[in-house]
């Protein structure tokens, strides 16, 4: 076996050193997400999320087992996508308030048993301080969705929608959102306090007693 050369151990160095830097940056992609205008945005402190956090840890428990209370918090102030009137909406829009995005379409069979939880869930402690923003993703318009809604007797989230999935794409370039339903728990300054993958049961004990512990810790 012939003895490595120098430039053999230069190279080898050079691609350690190239794969170090791209787990330095997808490390730091965790801090920021995509704007409205395409642009990524610089993250704001999230400390009051991480407190949150912490606080929701020991509410995830059955229903809501599944929910991974966030370690690196992400800002999320600038995603958007669309009100019922079609005008432009953002999550820095509801600043000051707690909220849960969930990302649903109709062809999402757990999406649409857990929509009427997500709508008892808006009845029982939607208010000036928390609101469930629950985002349809059908690519079709607002108007199968809608229908959907009326047909299982949904009447007290608003219709918020994203026919384009730009909301999903951004979400995936950070991380998270590999597929639907993804419920976000959202704190008042717009930063991740916690991510559900797959379907929960919204309107249960377990579920209003970790959003209840994020607003507390929150102060709201």
């Amino acid at each position: 076996m012939t003895k490595p050369t120098e430039p053999a151990k230069a190279s080898r160095r050079g691609i350690i050193a190239a794969g170090l830097a791209g787990a330095v940056a997808a490390v730091a992609a965790l801090y920021v997400i995509v704007g409205p205008n395409g642009n990524i945005a610089g993250t704001q402190s999230c400390t009051a999320a991480l407190a949150a956090a912490g606080a929701v840890k020991p509410h995830a428990t059955g229903e809501v087992a599944a929910f991974l209370p966030a370690s690196q918090p992400l800002d999320l102030r600038g995603l958007a996508f669309l009100g019922d009137d079609g005008a432009p909406v953002t999550l820095a829009d509801f600043a000051d308030r707690t909220v849960l995005l969930n990302l649903w379409a109709t062809w999402c069979a757990p999406c649409r048993k857990e929509m009427p939880a997500l709508d008892q869930l808006q009845a029982d402690l939607g208010n000036g301080e928390f609101e469930v923003v629950a985002v349809n993703l059908d690519r079709g318009g607002p108007d199968k969705p809608k229908a959907f809604l009326d047909e299982i007797g949904v009447g007290n989230l608003a219709f918020y929608q994203d026919s384009s999935n730009r909301l999903l794409k951004d979400l995936r370039k950070v991380a998270r959102a590999t597929g639907l339903p993804t419920t976000i728990l959202v704190g008042p300054e717009g930063c991740e306090v916690g991510t559900m993958y797959g379907p929960a049961e919204w309107a249960s004990g377990e579920a209003k007693a970790l959003i209840e512990s994020a607003m507390k810790a929150a102060g709201t």
